[in-house]
């Protein structure tokens, strides 16, 4: 067994802090700040799993990465956030840049951990937890917030949650939201693809009902005070049972068992013989273009997108700025070709139908919007500026803990051409083209987002 001592960076990638994830979710928003950048600007409803796996991803890199990494991680959230503003559904307006939230969900992220060990039976001394807290508070120095918005010491920890939940939590939108309908609405995860669509709506219950009362139970009693909810004896039972296992259990087991590591998921089946241009289409709306999961396309979901590729590839300011660029442009072509009625809002069957459309009439309809998009895409996946895209450069935009390594390999050897080993920006444009433009599956790039 390894040694217990106190480290808040080694108990933040254990397995077990996926029990408190979610309540970690709930707490952050919490925040009015929070929950209106949320609603406004987050793919969270389409994509929970996402959420959470960003959320403890960003939190690896602020926490347990070396100082260059802490470095740009902090500068990554600084950009993402300044575009985070503008004003709620209740009229309140909100910037993600506000030093009292910031220094929340940066807290909420210790308190959860401090949660998790205090729940699985094993909690922090005092000794303990100022060590903690004094590794925590080194790495969000970074941060630059003002003085006196991170509590000096541990022990003013609790009065500071206390007043907190008080005076800035409500119950918001996106944490009733959390605690309800997107538990029983969630997406299937990419790592239960064995239980099938079918399968996963009948789990998908259990699952709901378990995390909720789960974090129900877990919340500090003054957040559900604020809540109106109550923690039922079946709730509490649920949590010590659970909280309890894993605690007895994870101590023995070994690192690379006992720590978060990415997990492959199944690589997908092709259908080679099938017309799959419509098909493929849909597809691209539904898992990449539609990122807020409601059934059309805006501003906001193509926003979403570049917003993403910026974080996979960790970009610099100038960087982050063409990409947009080239998304901004994207949407307006989209916008101006199928928003018919001027209400910034393409459905899924106007997309398909207007791509069609537009592959047929007219040869350079991808140059109009997703192509020159794709090129700000390949100048910034190409980080040695080579003009080529290695594997690694390519695994940098399209890999990721829910993509197999096989599926990974296989989709850069279709679209390198030549097999020279790497991908030239013809190849990629070509591969992308093929997407939309091919009617057989077999063509190259007709499988970017996997075998069908």
């Amino acid at each position: 067994m390894a040694d217990r001592g106190a480290s808040f960076k080694r108990d933040l990638s254990e397995w077990r802090v996926v029990l408190v994830a979610w309540r970690l979710l709930v707490l952050q928003a919490a925040d009015p700040v929070v929950s209106a950048g949320m609603v406004e600007h987050s793919t969270y409803r389409a994509h929970p799993w996402r959420r959470v796996e960003h959320t403890l991803g960003s939190g690896r890199r602020l926490f347990y990465q070396d100082a260059e990494t802490l470095r740009r991680e902090v500068a990554r959230l600084e950009r993402a956030h300044k575009r985070i503003r503008g004003t709620g559904p209740d009229g309140r307006p909100y910037d993600a840049r506000d030093a009292a939230t910031r220094a929340w969900v940066l807290l909420t992220l210790f308190e959860c951990v401090v949660a998790m060990r205090r729940l699985g039976g094993d909690p922090y001394d005092a000794v303990e937890l100022a060590q903690a807290y004094a590794e925590f508070k080194e790495a969000v120095a970074a941060f630059g917030l003002p003085e006196g918005e991170i509590p000096a010491t541990a022990g003013e920890l609790p009065a500071y949650f206390a007043r907190y939940a008080r005076e800035r939590l409500e119950f918001t939108e996106a944490a009733r939201y959390l605690l309800g309908d997107l538990l029983r609405e969630a997406p299937r995860p990419r790592r239960l693809w064995f239980l099938g669509d079918a399968g996963w709506r009948v789990v998908r219950r259990v699952v709901a009902r378990v995390i909720r009362e789960l974090t129900v139970a877990d919340l500090p009693p003054v957040v559900r005070e604020r809540f109106g909810v109550v923690r039922t004896r079946r709730a509490a039972l649920l949590s010590v049972v659970l909280h309890r296992g894993a605690g007895a259990v994870v101590p023995f087991l070994p690192d690379r068992l006992r720590h978060r590591s990415p997990e492959p998921s199944r690589p997908k089946r092709r259908h080679p013989h099938r017309d799959g241009r419509g098909p493929r289409l849909d597809r691209f709306f539904r898992e990449v273009l539609d990122q807020t999961g409601d059934g059309v396309i805006t501003v906001h979901d193509l926003r979403a997108m570049a917003h993403n590729v910026c974080w996979q590839l960790e970009l610099d300011e100038a960087g982050e700025a063409r990409v947009y660029r080239a998304f901004d442009s994207w949407w307006e072509q989209l916008r101006a070709v199928m928003d018919a009625d001027g209400d910034g809002r393409v459905s899924r069957e106007e997309f398909v139908a207007a791509t069609l459309a537009g592959l047929d009439r007219d040869e350079a309809y991808l140059e109009r919007g997703l192509l020159p998009a794709l090129r700000a895409l390949f100048a910034a996946a190409d980080t040695d500026g080579s003009g080529f895209l290695e594997f690694d450069e390519y695994r940098a935009v399209f890999g990721g803990p829910r993509v197999h390594p096989a599926e990974l390999s296989h989709g850069f050897r279709r679209l390198d051409a030549d097999g020279d080993g790497r991908i030239t920006r013809e190849e990629f444009l070509a591969g992308f083209t093929g997407f939309f433009t091919a009617r057989a599956d077999s063509a190259p790039g007709t499988e970017l987002l996997g075998r069908a």
